[in-house]
């Protein structure tokens, strides 16, 4: 059974939702958030770094409290602007993103804290303590979530036609953004939202795709609640903002590696050494991965296949399966001496949006020796490792789509 809340979102004005919704900050170069911030008004953005054009001497720190209660500040401005609207009733939203020739279409509601607890939720990243506090400190105090958790789940015939259906009227919203995704919005009948949530209790467990910090702040601030003596059942912070999307429409590309050097190997010993776990050979540009457990891998202007031999695929449990778990276990450490990935500033990572193109400039521009693309997990694979409660291997997935900030924010205080 899988609960999903209706809630009112606050929510731009139709004529602002363009303007509004943005990508996560991290993702925009400096110049370009620069001149978004100058030059749009509305966007999320100013919410979420509200001393852009404040002096040197008015800054807060980054994560405390004095700079949350300025973003709790700016978000109260925009509400007061009218920039912002609150609907008047709890319902589901439902979104549809489209990226080329792919649609993903899922619903935007509330995922239950307990059922994460519960492991109804499934994990498949660890998270760090330090940064959960730091969410739950920004949660408590700024009072609202606008970023969604992504969840999916098994395809359900139900709910198919239900956003068939739903689709077929016009959206509260549709819009291009300038990197030609369309994003649309639509708003749920009462009849809707029950009938969608009917259909959700139906799905045993949704499995998080991205946002797991997220999501264990979210819950973190359940705790804090209880651990304050002011907890109650009925207020929103005992669910958490999330997109919930069948695996069949979820995108998993893989995270390709980089590595700065071979570790004082020449390029012919380099590939006599990964011989003896791998069939190597060498192909063109153009040439696709077609199944798990083989690498392209680019060294001075030229790509091999290397194929993981027969007699290694014996593998002792779901996390062994991942092909950057492979990568790692037979190249990245025992011949390039790379033993931790998230602190070895050796080794980078492309995300496998950028394709083989990405690699080579980084290779050919003298930065890093040898680049390494990788086969994305698969959706069975993630589940695997979530269902025997371990953890993938850093850097293992990039998951599309990527959610915009401000398009349905979630008042956690309600």
């Amino acid at each position: 059974m899988t609960k999903i809340s209706a809630f009112r979102a606050v929510r731009p004005t139709r004529d602002k939702a363009q303007l509004v919704a943005s990508r996560a900050v991290a993702t925009y170069k400096s110049a370009i958030l620069a001149a978004k911030l100058e030059s749009n008004p509305y966007t999320f953005i100013h919410i979420i770094h509200p001393e852009f054009f404040e002096d040197d001497d008015n800054r807060t720190a980054p994560n405390t409290p004095e700079r949350f209660n300025k973003v709790k500040h700016r978000y109260e401005e925009f509400k007061e602007q009218g920039i912002f609207i609150e609907d008047d009733h709890e319902q589901l939203y439902v979104y549809r993103q489209t990226k080329g020739d792919h649609a993903f279409l899922g619903v935007i509601g509330g995922a239950s804290a307990e059922e994460y607890k519960n492991d109804k939720i499934k994990k498949h990243e660890a998270t760090l303590t330090s940064r959960e506090e730091m969410f739950t400190n920004y949660l408590d105090i700024v009072g609202f979530n606008a970023e969604p958790v992504l969840l999916s789940h098994r395809k359900s015939k139900k709910v198919d036609e239900l956003l068939e259906k739903i689709v077929q009227e016009r959206p509260e919203y549709e819009f291009t953004t300038t990197d030609t995704t369309t994003h649309e919005l639509w708003l749920t009948t009462p009849e809707e939202t029950k009938s969608l949530q009917d259909a959700y209790e139906e799905i045993e467990a949704v499995y998080i795709a991205d946002g797991h910090h997220r999501s264990a702040s979210s819950v973190r601030l359940v705790d804090l609640h209880k651990e304050r003596g002011n907890y109650s059942p009925d207020k929103n912070y005992n669910s958490f903002l999330s997109f919930f999307i069948d695996e069949e429409r979820l995108q998993i590309l893989p995270f390709n590696r980089i590595c700065k050097s071979l570790n004082g190997l020449s390029k012919d010993e380099f590939l006599e050494q990964c011989k003896s776990v791998f069939e190597i050979e060498s192909i063109n540009k153009q040439e696709t991965i077609k199944e798990l457990h083989i690498f392209h891998v680019y060294i001075d202007q030229q790509w091999y296949r290397f194929k993981l031999k027969d007699e290694y695929r014996n593998f002792e449990d779901a996390v062994n399966t991942i092909d950057a778990e492979i990568l790692t276990k037979h190249i990245l450490d025992p011949i390039l001496g790379i033993k931790d990935l998230k602190i070895d500033d050796s080794i980078s990572f492309v995300s496998g949006d950028k394709g083989k193109s990405a690699i080579e400039q980084a290779i050919d521009n003298d930065v890093y020796t040898v680049g390494f693309e990788l086969y994305p997990v698969t959706m069975d694979q993630l589940k695997a490792v979530a269902d025997a409660h371990q953890i993938m291997p850093p850097k293992s997935t990039w998951v599309e789509p990527k959610m915009r900030s401000g398009l349905t924010i979630y008042n956690i205080d309600e």
